[in-house]
Parts: C-alpha cells; sequence; structure tokens
C-alpha cells in the first residue's frame, strides 16, 4: 500500500500523506471517511486537503484547490488517499513488537 504519494505542480513537489496526528486533526475539523459517498462535496475535499498536513500545512486552500483542480485520474486518487487514510487507523490498532516489554490486560 503507498505511503506517500507525489504531485508536481508549478514546479513544486508536493508529497502528500497521512499520519495518525493528522488524521486526527481532519476527524476533529469533521472528516468522515463513512461519508465520503453520502457527503462527497464536503469529504472528497476534506479528505485531499488533509494529506497536505504532514508536509505541507502551510499551504493555502486555494493553492490545494487549484492542484485539486487540475489533477487527472481523480477517482483512483480518491481511492489510494482513502486507503492511505485507512492505514492509520491500522497502525492504531496493531501490536506493539514483543521484544520492547508490552503491556499485557484481562478481563476480571
Amino acid at each position: 500500500m503507498p505511503k506517500q504519494i507525489m504531485i508536481t505542480y508549478n514546479d513544486e513537489d508536493y508529497i502528500l500523506e497521512y499520519t495518525r496526528a493528522t488524521a486526527k486533526i481532519m476527524e476533529r475539523n469533521g472528516f468522515d471517511v463513512n461519508e465520503i459517498s453520502s457527503k462527497p462535496n464536503i469529504q472528497i475535499p476534506m479528505l485531499f486537503q488533509g494529506a497536505f498536513l504532514c508536509h505541507h500545512k502551510r499551504t493555502k486552500e486555494e493553492t490545494i484547490d487549484a492542484i485539486f483542480k487540475k489533477l487527472t485520474n481523480k477517482e483512483d486518487l480518491i481511492a489510494k488517499l482513502v486507503e492511505m487514510y485507512a492505514e492509520t487507523v491500522t497502525t492504531l490498532l496493531e501490536d506493539p513488537d514483543p521484544e520492547q516489554g508490552n503491556v499485557s490486560w484481562k478481563v476480571c
């Protein structure tokens, strides 16, 4: 699965990526990946804009919108961004390295 997507716009490279921290910011701002189909006019722009937070958080919304407008193959791009975003949840639920003295739990 891709971890990053690179876009070149006006001779500048942009690396799109999500981390758990950027996903948290997106969710606090109202992003809900489950609403992509039912609210695409809200959620798709939020998904795309959120991918800039990791490496390009100071990029203006107008620039991000201009980049999106000129992109080709948007459906595949959105599908990849959804996969990348979902990976943040997967990393949240992964078990830690067993060699690092993990904490166990039990039901009492």
